[in-house]
């Protein structure tokens, strides 16, 4: 791996998701909130798996580079536009992690297998691709799952639940089991994890 390089692209993907025009605020500390999730979605692909490749660190960083670009109500708002609006989102994110890359010196390669990752082509047979569907679960549940929670019926909550669980391998739920949330997640995962 060239540090310096990997360094450059890691710069290139945050100071575009610096751009976004939301922030939050987590633990006192105020940012935009692409780059706080690409940054989240980058310590939970290290924490599961440590010895990650550079293509795989490099996609973890730029999964959703720029997502506020493409609104999600520039789409229907039912399930064929939210689906749309998905499949728009990941080939536009590919496509500006290419760009990127190149900018940082990256051979097509490279760029192929990152841009690869953020399409999830070959989920779930490819183990990188698994790593970070686990890592998007995760940081879904422990950063936005309460505030989803709050917004929707239990029912909506629950099947949400459960096709997040179907996406996540058996060392991701372990970990899923394992975060610290409020009484009341636990209680709609429990219920969601019930057999049918």
């Amino acid at each position: 791996m060239d540090a310096s390089q990997f360094q450059k692209a890691i710069a290139l993907f945050d100071a575009e998701n610096a751009r976004d025009p939301t922030s939050i605020e987590m633990g006192g500390v105020k940012q935009s909130r692409e780059l706080f999730y690409a940054k989240r979605l980058t310590e939970w692909v290290e924490r599961l798996a440590p010895d990650a490749s550079e293509v795989l660190r490099l996609a973890a960083r730029c999964q959703h580079i720029c997502r506020w670009s493409i609104p999600r109500q520039s789409y229907p708002m039912d399930r064929a536009g939210y689906l749309k609006w998905r499949a728009e989102l990941k080939k536009f994110h590919a496509e500006k992690a290419g760009e990127l890359l190149r900018q940082a010196g990256y051979d097509d390669e490279t760029i192929r297998k990152v841009q690869d990752l953020n399409l999830k082509k070959n989920f779930p047979k490819d183990p990188e691709s698994q790593v970070i569907e686990d890592a998007l679960c995760l940081v879904f549940l422990e950063d936005q799952f309460s505030e989803f929670a709050a917004k929707n019926e239990e029912g909506k909550v629950i099947d949400v639940l459960q096709k997040t669980w179907k996406k996540m391998s058996q060392a991701g739920r372990d970990r899923a089991l394992k975060l610290s949330l409020a009484q009341h997640e636990k209680a709609l995962i429990e219920k969601a994890l019930q057999p049918v």
